[in-house]
């Protein structure tokens, strides 16, 4: 049980830590420009006069979910939308049990992907530096996990958190 709480809380800060570069970044008004699409759309101004549809029956373009304030954006994804992201959050979720639980001899949070090559170190997970690198993922996965339930709670109930945030 112990090892299934470990790897929890280690996917929960790889994904708190996302999360809390995804709000930083909607908040600061830069929004990645929508390739391919149309001419006018840039990281600084994604306000475009020929919009392409998100969704034809909402009326949602890329454009309006990039302007829009974090929790509204969220709410602005179409029912298709959420399906898809939640199909690809169950394939990954089905990969990482088969490679967590199936595959014996790991440790949590090694899913078998490592495109820069961390642990493949001399030493592998024993080494004191790989030891040192998880320890500052754990810590810095709690932070994250902390800073985005505080800054959505301030966007939820405005005022709720004292201090100044993006």
């Amino acid at each position: 049980a112990l090892k299934w709480f470990q790897n929890s809380e280690i996917k929960h800060g790889r994904i708190a830590m996302i999360a809390t570069i995804g709000f930083m970044v909607q908040k600061s008004g830069v929004h990645f420009p929508l390739y391919l699409g149309p001419t006018g759309s840039n990281a600084f101004h994604p306000e475009s006069d020929t919009a392409w549809l998100l969704s034809s029956t909402s009326g949602v373009t890329f454009s309006d979910i990039a302007t829009a304030a974090p929790l509204d954006a969220i709410k602005m994804v179409p029912a298709a939308g959420w399906l898809q992201i939640f199909f690809a959050a169950g394939l990954f979720e089905a990969v990482a049990f088969q490679r967590q639980w199936n595959e014996e001899g790991r440790v949590p949070g090694d899913y078998g992907y490592d495109p820069l090559g961390f642990t493949k170190r001399e030493g592998g997970f024993d080494s004191d530096e790989i030891k040192s690198l998880r320890l500052k993922e754990i810590k810095n996965g709690r932070v994250a996990m902390m800073t985005i339930a505080a800054w959505v709670s301030n966007e939820a109930i405005p005022g709720a958190l004292p201090v100044w945030h993006p």
